[in-house]
């Protein structure tokens, strides 16, 4: 591991295990001068991570990073949230120097381990295919054009292995359960003949990937609801082998704390 990406780690490690020791002094990694907060129920700035931490901390948190990677100037980790409930996160910083200076996150609550029995965290944390890394990013910024937002479902096959391992906590492994969820629908009122998708990706805003693992950052709707998809793969021999995921609603907003907006 390179030393710049080892600090960074350090870093990110430091200001997220702020939010288990309440430690205002955490927020010191962000450049408060810049920093640009995408969680629209926190206020941007030093000021607002400070006062997340002292809040959960109250609930007694645990925080655990189980893996993460770093592409360019953005490092990206998933993570394991306990604040007397459990949640599943993905963090994403941009980082200037030593400093972060912008911030993107979905969470969503922890639910039971799935058809095939996997958790939304198990799983590998190996960095692998360093070389390989653009030719994942771009695997996966087609499997999303195409096939999350084209719905061209019948192109599966040459994105995913046919026995990939799922870890969405609804979906059992390999592709028939995939193509079933993506293809499932809803009317969008008790009295309209419309019918849309349970699930809906319209767009993509950011590809991110190290090696052998790519996270994808979407906006769409579930279930009708406007939703972030954030959706972390591991890819072997060029095709998905593993997929995590979260979905969190995007709150409305009159209930934003900054104007940054969700992505």
């Amino acid at each position: 591991m390179a030393a710049g990406r080892m600090a960074r780690w350090d870093l990110v490690k430091k200001l997220l295990k702020g939010i288990e020791t309440g430690d205002p002094a955490a927020a010191a990694v962000v450049n408060e001068a810049v920093y640009i907060q995408h969680n629209p129920r926190t206020k941007t700035g030093a000021v607002g991570l400070a006062e997340l931490f002292t809040r959960l901390a109250k609930t007694e948190p645990t925080v655990t990073i189980v893996r993460a990677f770093e592409d360019g100037d953005i490092v990206f980790a998933h993570t394991d949230y306990r604040f007397g409930y459990a949640e599943v996160g993905f963090e994403v910083f941009r980082f200037d120097g030593d400093h972060a200076v912008e911030h993107w996150d979905n969470l969503q609550r922890a639910q039971p381990a799935n058809p095939s029995g996997r958790t939304m965290l198990d799983g590998p944390t190996e960095l692998t295919d360093l070389d390989k890394t653009e030719a994942n990013r771009e695997t996966i910024r087609m499997f999303v054009d195409e096939v999350l937002i084209g719905r061209q479902h019948d192109k599966l096959e040459q994105y995913m292995e046919a026995e990939f391992t799922e870890h969405n906590p609804r979906l059992a492994d390999g592709i028939p359960a995939l193509r079933t969820a993506l293809g499932a629908t809803r009317g969008d009122a008790p009295t309209s003949p419309r019918v849309v998708p349970l699930v809906q990706y319209d767009r993509v805003h950011k590809v991110l990937a190290e090696g052998n693992f790519v996270l994808s950052m979407c906006e769409g709707a579930s279930n009708g609801v406007h939703s972030s998809f954030f959706d972390m793969y591991r890819l072997a021999d060029g095709k998905i082998a593993e997929h995590w995921d979260t979905i969190d609603a995007v709150a409305p907003k009159s209930e934003w704390k900054n104007d940054n907006g969700k992505f």
